[in-house]
């Protein structure tokens, strides 16, 4: 049965998601089908990423789009957009969707107070969207199909229902989702080494490059960085992808990275942690306590894989 979204997501619980997008009947998102290539669009989801990660009181810190799907690790702040002036909310709305007939109306010297009110109201209203996670994927998801429908020359879905989202609520648990989605394409066998991942936020961390603005880690000289140093955070990467391309046996090597051990990981811990995240039926990854906490904050009984997040990310 279909959860709705405010049973699923409480950013004052965790403000860490993971999101997945796949196509209808696993149509080609990206990549070559036959005679026809898709490749193209891949950059149509960077390029709405880098727009609205400047819109929406939502940051990226990680993404990789694949050839019917995409991953991608966020961080809300709603905090953020409400701390925003109305004459804010209304430039950053007007990028996505214009400015509101009725907001335009009010701007008249000589509105009546009852427009007035009523485009305050649109604007609070505006501003509640633009901290929310389903109105992020929204704004992402319809102007991708519009676009592929578009050139296809059809009509009807071109994503596979709703989105799937996963609380993460601890640092392992963000860690491990982001050495995931970075380690798609090499798992996929679209790429041997994440600086040849195209498309994904570690080839655009490795090569400098700033296709989508994403969260920066310690030392980067961002207000609220990931707790790590990105050489840890690459070493992790490149050490994880050896213990997960297909044919590897799950032989944990000594040279396991000390961030593991500070995080308070064993190697084979890490590795099964990975296996997680493939399962988007599990709506929230992390110590069971903090699952526990927040399924009580969404009034919901219980979360699916509390056993296995205990041997995992623990108690």
């Amino acid at each position: 049965m279909t959860i709705a979204r405010k049973r699923q997501v409480h950013p004052e619980i965790t403000p860490y998601y993971h999101v997945v997008s796949r196509c209808v009947r696993r149509a080609f998102l990206c990549g070559a089908d036959g005679d026809r290539c898709f490749e193209h669009r891949r950059q149509w989801i960077v390029g709405r990423l880098n727009l609205l990660a400047q819109v929406f009181a939502i940051d990226i810190l990680a993404y990789a789009v694949m050839s019917n799907h995409f991953h991608l690790v966020l961080r809300l702040a709603p905090h953020r957009s409400a701390s925003w002036s109305d004459d804010e909310v209304i430039e950053r709305w007007s990028a996505v969707y214009g400015i509101p007939a009725l907001v335009h109306a009010s701007q008249d010297t000589d509105a009546p107070a009852a427009v007035n009110e009523a485009a305050a109201d649109m604007i609070e209203v505006r501003r509640q969207r633009l901290g929310s996670l389903s109105w992020f994927m929204k704004c992402l998801n319809e102007s991708i199909a519009r676009r592929a429908n578009r050139e296809d020359g059809c009509t009807g879905a071109f994503w596979e229902g709703r989105f799937k989202s996963q609380a993460l609520l601890d640092e392992k648990a963000l860690l491990a989702c982001m050495a995931y989605v970075d380690l798609n394409p090499i798992r996929a066998g679209m790429a041997r080494t994440p600086e040849y991942s195209e498309f994904t936020s570690v080839q655009q961390r490795i090569r400098g490059k700033t296709d989508v603005p994403l969260v920066g880690f310690s030392g980067e000289h961002d207000e609220d960085p990931i707790p790590i140093r990105l050489p840890e955070y690459l070493a992790l990467v490149e050490w994880t992808g050896k213990m997960t391309v297909p044919g590897k046996r799950s032989q944990i090597p000594g040279d396991t990275p000390p961030i593991l051990k500070r995080l308070g990981f064993d190697g084979p811990a890490w590795i099964k942690s990975m296996k997680l995240f493939r399962r988007t039926e599990l709506r929230a990854l992390g110590p069971t306590q903090r699952m526990k906490e927040l399924a009580r904050a969404l009034s919901r009984r219980w979360f699916r894989g509390e056993g296995e997040c205990r041997v995992v990310f623990g108690g």
